[in-house]
């Protein structure tokens, strides 16, 4: 059977090639609407099926945006995943992913072969990215968006959110219950010092802590990110002779994490210890009890860095280049408020 092509749409359509390309791109030119539904009943009776790869070529681009991620396990970055994966659908194109397990080398390489895919754009979340990513962004000259990592260098296209901000205004709240301290379950020795949202969660800790007029000396903790690890480090920490009377994590996983060892150590949360994370993914109003966190609108961040990547600029202008996004305060049991808001 004879493959179907756009010029036998356009003869049964009684209308051009060019018009036919337009309803199937949805532009770059209007089609009144009576040619509109001529093409599209044409389309439909002869099965006709657009050859991606032939426009992909012609083009130079594709429909796919491409996003790294650290580690699609957790559910901050699955979440935002999901999230940038509807933003993408709205605007007609598809998403790749590809896990760099922190690991810079993982990361190089999908940047490699998304970029080698023709990717319309690519999204990154990267605790870099590294020297040798940067090679490469460069090497193809592709429009890549930093997502949750603020950049080194404000020529940099990225959305952010208040990390510092928020992380001080949790610790404000968690003092403001009055605790003598608030302790802090940051990230590991290979957490970059500059950028990295967890680095910054840690730095709102210091800076409120300051303003408290309290120390930090030996009341900062390394955990990876997940809950797995920071349950074992909790067991441990948990139990000694110096447990803190609050504790911040830098991430939900690890408070999910704590939250765990608390239980299994018997020790009343919040009665003897408060515990609060940053995040917000869904899960932290299912704990027990409920996650105080910080969190943010992980919609609204999708939307903008699938904008960025694609060079969608609504009404011709072009957006910001560093996009910050506020923060909001979940209160919930964990750090003794009563509220349980999801």
């Amino acid at each position: 059977m004879a493959k179907v092509t756009r010029d036998d749409v356009a003869r049964l359509a009684g209308t051009s090639t060019a018009v036919v390309s337009y309803v199937i791109n949805n532009g770059p030119r209007p089609v009144a609407a009576g040619t509109r539904e001529r093409v599209l009943a044409a389309i439909k009776e002869l099965g006709y099926r657009p050859d991606r790869v032939a426009q992909a070529m012609a083009s130079q681009r594709t429909d796919l945006i491409g996003l790294i991620v650290p580690d699609a396990r957790q559910p901050f970055f699955a979440e935002m995943a999901h999230a940038v994966e509807q933003a993408a659908a709205e605007r007609g194109k598809m998403v790749l992913v590809g896990n760099s397990d922190y690991l810079d080398e993982r990361e190089v390489h999908y940047l490699r072969a998304f970029l080698g895919m023709r990717v319309s754009g690519l999204i990154l979340i990267s605790q870099g990215p590294s020297e040798h990513a940067a090679t490469e962004i460069d090497a193809w000259d592709a429009r890549v968006v930093l997502l949750h990592r603020r950049p080194e260098a404000i020529d940099d296209v990225a959305v952010v959110l208040d990390d510092i901000g928020g992380a001080e205004r949790l610790v404000h709240h968690l003092l403001g219950h009055g605790h003598p301290y608030v302790a802090c379950l940051g990230g590991v020795d290979s957490t970059p010092e500059l950028g990295d949202p967890v680095t910054d969660h840690v730095t709102g800790w210091r800076r409120a802590m300051e303003v408290a007029g309290l120390s930090t000396e030996g009341r900062l903790f390394k955990a990876p990110y997940n809950r797995y690890d920071a349950y074992r480090i909790a067991l441990d920490l948990l139990a000694g002779p110096d447990r803190p009377p609050a504790l911040v994590c830098a991430t939900d996983d690890q408070a999910i994490g704590v939250l765990r060892a608390a239980r299994e150590l018997r020790i009343d949360v919040p009665g003897e210890l408060a515990v609060a994370g940053f995040d917000d993914v869904k899960e932290a109003w299912l704990t027990d009890p409920p996650l105080t966190t910080v969190g943010s609108d992980r919609v609204a961040m999708a939307r903008a860095a699938v904008d960025l990547a694609i060079g969608d600029h609504q009404g011709g202008t072009p957006p910001e280049r560093l996009r910050q996004f506020p923060v909001t305060l979940r209160l919930r049991a964990s750090c003794g408020c009563p509220g349980t808001d999801a």
